[in-house]
């Protein structure tokens, strides 16, 4: 009788802080949930860690159900910047760009890329900044996540209604406070960066295990391959993956010492717009798992120079369908018609 109890107490963590889980980007921001008398208690205060911003350009807040969070489908979009990356040198930037599709039955979530270089029309902003065609990333340097929400809503059509900001600096106490994170090394290289780590490919059926400073190392490389800021895209998919996995593993929900850090490094790596509370959403979408979530990358058409410079031009037809597959909640079935673009 002992064991049993033990048993169907600790499924019953696992369950609860599994459904507490939601990955949004790389990062994406994941939060899980505690368990046991008073974690939803606890939960409430780690939710009031993360910080919040006014983001004017988003569309007026969808009405809220009792659960705190809308009901139907839901866009989010993510921005990851990187407070520590040895490559930056000036200026504020997101270098990962993401819209979380949440359905409308909130069962599964769709992460869409898109990627920093692909040139867009960048609206002006209140500084007179912009007005002109850019890369994308180019409007959160000239007008923070206002310009960021109207430069996204002019390309891809749709309405955003929320934004999540990750610092993926951050990620490395992340992934530390989980025990460290299994990927799938798909090439050999070695990293550009101090101390200029050596990744190698693994063996089919076979993992690397990453700490957190290994994991941001591997997810920051993009010059030494030919598909440079795709394959950079590629690795962070990985790395959102994994995170989750690994938050929703036995070994993170039973320790609780690993638990409260993983909580506290994620409250801390994420922004959100004052209308959002991530614990809410953590709520609503407590059915999903790494299974329920689709990575797709939008679809590039051409990688011509402009002005000096290499963007990425979209491959219009595509990008439309994709997009209106958005709005219209319909990504399963564009993905099935369009593997190429899928993770």
């Amino acid at each position: 009788m002992a064991d049993g109890s033990v048993y169907t107490s600790r499924s019953r963590t696992r369950r609860r802080v599994r459904r507490f889980v939601i990955a949004g980007g790389l990062a994406v921001v994941v939060l899980a949930g505690a368990a046991g008398a008073g974690g939803w208690l606890y939960l409430r205060n780690v939710d009031k860690k993360v910080d919040r911003i006014s983001v004017a350009a988003l569309s007026d807040a969808k009405q809220s159900t009792p659960e705190g969070i809308a009901e139907g489908a839901m866009n989010i979009l993510l921005l990851g910047s990187d407070s520590r990356d040895p490559d930056q040198t000036s200026g504020s930037r997101t270098d990962t760009i993401m819209v979380a599709h949440i359905s409308a039955d909130h069962k599964n979530v769709q992460l869409v890329s898109i990627p920093r270089d692909t040139w867009v029309y960048v609206p002006e902003s209140t500084d007179g900044e912009g007005g002109e065609f850019a890369k994308i990333n180019s409007a959160y340097a000239w007008g923070g996540a206002d310009l960021m929400v109207q430069t996204v809503e002019k390309f891809t059509g749709l309405q955003l209604d929320h934004v999540m900001m990750i610092d993926f600096a951050g990620f490395k106490e992340i992934i530390d406070a989980v025990g460290g994170i299994d990927i799938k090394v798909d090439k050999t290289f070695t990293s550009i960066h101090a101390p200029y780590r050596k990744f190698t490919k693994n063996a089919a059926g076979t993992t690397t295990h990453m700490d957190g400073a290994t994991a941001l190392d591997y997810a920051r490389q993009r010059k030494q391959f030919p598909d440079g800021d795709f394959a950079r895209i590629a690795h962070q998919h990985q790395i959102i993956k994994a995170v989750m996995d690994k938050a929703t593993s036995t070994g993170t929900v039973t320790d609780l010492g690993k638990l409260t850090a993983f909580l506290n490094a994620t409250a801390s790596a994420v922004t959100v717009d004052d209308t959002l509370s991530p614990l809410n959403l953590a709520w609503a979408l407590r059915t999903i798992g790494s299974s329920d979530v689709t990575f797709v990358t939008n679809p590039t058409g051409s990688t011509p120079t402009i002005d000096g410079q290499s963007v990425v031009k979209s491959d219009t037809v595509k990008a439309t369908e994709l997009w209106e597959s958005v709005e219209s909640d319909t990504v399963p079935t564009w993905a099935l018609a369009n593997p190429s673009y899928v993770r």
